[in-house]
């Protein structure tokens, strides 16, 4: 037999080979995918125990949620009108004060010995306005005379009242109730008009302003209730009121500010703050609340379990439903389509339901756990 014989059986058994192999392992994709895909055997097909509960429409709190910061409504620098020599510092940093508490005392020496003087020229200038009004009577003086003593009474009088107000200024006192900052001077120090001595910041009281889009601007008006909770205070929830609304929109956002009103008796919160503030808005009736955890999320979106074909005994068949689901409130969330009131569905055990198969409820979500867990 010459070589290209051999080569030519060479070749067809070469491909016969392939093609076997190829033919097995092929079958055993088949074989596998079959397996993997086929229904359980009768004899396991056992009901898988769940949790349920019955969808019932309710009333659902509405909120519009934004993020805010707080503002002090009465905050100020306590600055000097006039300067002067720092003789007298009346409060430490940190001090809650009183509106018209005496807060720094600046040199006013030279005003109170002016002020002394003045008071002396104002005797003599009454006196000398008495006289010239009892002789301008008799004719001894000419009324020229009698307006020239009452306009230097006048200028005297009106000298004094300057030195009181230089006085006063030279007095920083507390325009307000509140909470003195962190002091910036000390004793013997000059101050120039203008310069700082301290803060001082109203707590009882904070403003919280925030930004609504365009379109929510017709959710939010006067009084509105709003509710502000922070990092800052774990747990609670702090209530205020809306009080004013920015007339005109930002046109570079179309944002709009709202500001609203909130107690703040314990000086928990501060100016600066950033807090999450939800307007409170009218209920949404008729609304269908489940448990986060009857929500099955996959690449094809949101999925519910809902058991259909209830029999006496509280069981049923599983049906993987489709659903939309909206704002969440907690541990629940409400789902907007794809159930109706009355619905049974599975809030705990259905990671391991499957379409068609049989399920029966149990009395907490550890039984069907355990129950699911043990198939």
């Amino acid at each position: 037999m010459d070589s290209s014989g051999k080569v030519r059986r060479t070749s067809v058994g070469t491909w016969l080979a392939t093609v076997v192999v190829l033919g097995l392992v092929l079958g055993g994709l088949y074989f596998w995918r079959s397996s993997r895909t086929a229904e359980p055997p009768r004899g396991n097909n056992r009901p898988v125990a769940v949790t349920t509960m019955v969808v019932t429409p309710a009333d659902a709190p509405a909120y519009l949620k934004e993020v805010g910061s707080l503002t002090a409504v009465r905050h100020v620098r306590l600055t000097p009108e006039l300067g002067g020599l720092v003789t007298g510092i009346h409060f430490e940093s940190g001090d809650t004060v009183k509106a018209g508490t005496l807060l720094v005392q600046l040199n006013d020496a030279p005003e109170r010995a002016d002020l002394q003087a003045a008071l002396a020229k104002e005797s003599l200038a009454e006196s000398q306005l008495a006289r010239a009004e009892r002789l301008v009577k008799t004719g001894a003086v000419s009324h020229e005379v009698l307006d020239q003593r009452r306009s230097e009474r006048d200028q005297v009088l009106a000298n004094i009242r300057q030195l009181k107000a230089q006085i006063a200024q030279k007095r920083i006192r507390a325009p307000f109730d509140g909470e003195i900052g962190i002091r910036q001077i000390n004793l013997g120090q000059h101050l120039n008009p203008g310069d700082e001595i301290a803060t001082l910041t109203d707590l009882s009281q904070l403003y919280v302003e925030f930004s609504v889009p365009q379109q929510d601007l017709s959710l939010v008006g006067r009084d509105a209730k709003v509710s502000v909770t922070t990092d800052g205070w774990p747990g609670r929830t702090f209530t205020g009121t809306v009080n004013a609304i920015e007339p005109q929109i930002d046109v570079n956002t179309r944002n709009v500010t709202v500001q609203a009103l909130m107690p703040n008796p314990d000086k928990a919160l501060r100016p600066g703050m950033y807090v999450d503030v939800a307007v409170n808005l009218p209920p949404q009736h008729d609304a269908l609340l489940v448990p986060v955890t009857a929500i099955q999320t996959s690449a094809s979106g949101e999925s519910i379990v809902v058991v259909r074909d209830i029999s006496s005994d509280g069981g049923g068949v599983a049906e993987i439903v489709p659903v939309t689901t909206g704002r969440r409130m907690g541990d629940q969330v409400i789902v907007e389509t794809g159930l109706k009131p009355g619905d049974v569905v599975v809030t705990q055990g259905q990671i391991r339901v499957r379409p068609g198969r049989p399920v029966t409820s149990v009395a907490n979500a550890s039984a069907a756990d355990t129950d699911a867990g043990g198939e």
